[in-house]
């Protein structure tokens, strides 16, 4: 089963995540938390945990008009909100990965007719903005 939207870029992964952030705007996406996985490895697991990670951000990405479509449907929900965007790259990797939840996952657990007219307009918004992405390949 297939649950993100994936996209590769020959981007550092310091541009990879500026970008994203951008593009996640461009599709009126606020960031309300970004966790970093590889420093939490580090602090937690030591240096070579991390390494072997390499640089991975979890962008806890909101659209509030979305979101509050979504809470007013089905409260429930706010289990499964901010949308996660990763932005990886391996340590040794020439490319940086970035993947965004499908929410479509969002519907498989609901059902609910409101959720699913949310969960289109998220997925087609998260889609742009892998696109947006996609495109400045050659930038």
């Amino acid at each position: 089963m297939t649950y993100t939207h994936t996209v590769t870029v020959p981007l550092s992964w310091s541009d990879a995540v500026e970008r994203t952030r951008e593009a996640l705007a461009g599709q009126g996406f606020g960031i309300l938390s970004e966790i970093n996985v590889r420093a939490t490895f580090e602090a937690k697991l030591g240096a070579e945990a991390a390494d072997a990670l390499g640089d991975y951000v979890i962008l806890g990405a909101c659209n509030p008009a979305l979101a509050s479509r979504a809470l007013a449907a089905e409260p429930d929900l706010g289990a499964l909100l901010p949308c996660n965007v990763v932005v990886r790259r391996g340590k040794d990797a020439e490319v940086t990965t970035i993947q965004a939840i499908d929410p479509q996952t969002m519907v498989q657990l609901s059902g609910s007719p409101e959720v699913q007219d949310v969960a289109n307009d998220a997925d087609a918004r998260l889609r742009a903005a892998l696109a947006a992405l996609e495109a400045q390949r050659a930038v």
